[in-house]
């Protein structure tokens, strides 16, 4: 038995109610999460630690910065998958993606290209933290025509969405998954982004708790979040990534 053997033999993971996590950075050198096999391996770590027994990795796909498809990712999927069974780190890891709202997406539904998703038919989907793009809704409706069932993340860190209420709810009516990053909870993105996880939570308006990690430091402070009251006020029942 390796290191990492050893260490999960003798250390103890976190009791929580969330088994496998569905938004994350940990395939390496693709976007801004981990830049190396080996720190890919240390967030492994930290996820078992954590509670997690799966996950689905969520490389970034935006024209502009990070233009990554099928093939560069499901190649960091097989290598990370290789070094995991070397060091007998026991996390299954499978692959989608997080896709940027913007014209280029667009043009990928339109043409029907085979997207990144995961559990059959969830696509997880992101926009500029300042302004939605103006097809939004259109694009939301565009992906449920093709059978598609869209994923919202982090709606919580959206400027445009705080203090916007009735916004979110009619997203949510139309069938919109939400996604809250659970850093929010502890607000360390912002007093905003709090603010707005907590009503959120509140009015039911949550379907996945992901922890977005980008680094081992993010998955560190995961441990603070299960002691919120925050954390210990959400209904795990509604949450799909507890199973």
């Amino acid at each position: 038995m390796g290191f990492f053997g050893n260490l999960f033999k003798s250390g103890k993971s976190a009791d929580s109610p969330l088994k496998w996590d569905m938004h994350n950075h940990i395939l390496f050198g693709i976007d801004d999460g981990s830049k190396s096999l080996d720190y890919s391996l240390l967030m492994a770590e930290r996820f078992v630690r954590n509670g997690y027994h799966k996950i689905i990795a969520t490389p970034h796909i935006m024209s502009d910065y990070y233009p990554n498809n099928r093939q560069i990712i499901e190649e960091r999927l097989n290598l990370l998958r290789i070094a995991l069974k070397e060091k007998e780190i026991p996390l299954e890891v499978e692959a989608a993606a997080e896709y940027y709202m913007d014209e280029f997406f667009l043009e990928k539904v339109r043409s029907k290209e085979q997207l990144m998703v995961f559990n059959g038919n969830h696509i997880l989907v992101e926009t500029s933290f300042m302004n939605r793009p103006v097809f939004f809704k259109q694009l939301f409706f565009e992906l449920r025509t093709l059978g598609l069932s869209p994923i919202l993340a982090h709606p919580e860190r959206y400027i445009y969405f705080q203090e916007k209420y009735d916004e979110i709810e009619e997203i949510v009516q139309s069938g919109v998954k939400m996604q809250i990053n659970l850093l929010s909870l502890t607000g360390y993105y912002s007093p905003g982004a709090k603010k707005l996880a907590q009503w959120l939570i509140k009015n039911g308006y949550y379907d996945f708790l992901g922890t977005d990690a980008h680094s081992t430091d993010h998955l560190d402070l995961i441990q603070e979040v299960y002691k919120t009251k925050l954390f210990e006020s959400i209904d795990f029942d509604k949450v799909e990534n507890t199973k």
